[in-house]
């Protein structure tokens, strides 16, 4: 275990100042990806149900407060459907953005380097190249992570939302 963290440590700080900020958004990204897959698969489910339950109580459904109140659950469901998911594709747009600050962050040092010492510093040279590529694969790779679950969590979404729609059209 201390290896790992070890290892991890290491490429933390290869990256350079952008890596903290790459771990927070990450880390924000997949509590809210994990968030919505309990919510849409535990919680909803049973929120539908709810709701379907109180719909199926009332003696009328026709008249325009009926209407009312059968949209307004709806929208709600809809509402409750979709929550975070903008968030998240938001941060999987931003993550592969600090990757490439930390590549220029890192090209910056390199070139420092070159001019304080020259193209004789190579180890110097290397540490910013290091720096540019630790960040630039780390937010590829948080950001690509989350791509496909974002993806699945849209469409789990669109199905509840479609599933709350024919509650409106019963």
């Amino acid at each position: 275990m201390q290896v790992i963290f070890d290892h991890v440590s290491m490429l933390f700080n290869q990256g350079g100042p952008v890596m903290p900020y790459i771990l927070f958004l990450s880390v924000l990204m997949w509590v809210l990806i994990l968030e919505r897959y309990w919510f849409l698969l535990i919680q909803y489910p049973l929120l539908f149900a709810s709701v379907q339950k109180e719909w199926n109580k009332r003696t009328e459904y026709r008249s325009r407060t009926a209407r009312r109140l059968r949209a307004q659950k709806i929208a709600a469901l809809s509402l409750l459907a979709g929550r975070f998911l903008p968030i998240i594709r938001i941060l999987i747009q931003v993550l592969p953005l600090l990757g490439l600050l930390g590549t220029v962050l890192g090209l910056i040092h390199t070139f420092e380097v070159i001019t304080i010492f020259g193209g004789n510093n190579r180890s110097g040279i290397a540490a910013g190249i290091s720096e540019a590529l630790v960040a630039t694969l780390s937010g590829l790779v948080t950001a690509l992570s989350g791509l496909y679950f974002s993806t699945s969590l849209d469409s789990r979404s669109t199905l509840a939302r479609e599933q709350a729609e024919a509650l409106q059209r019963e």
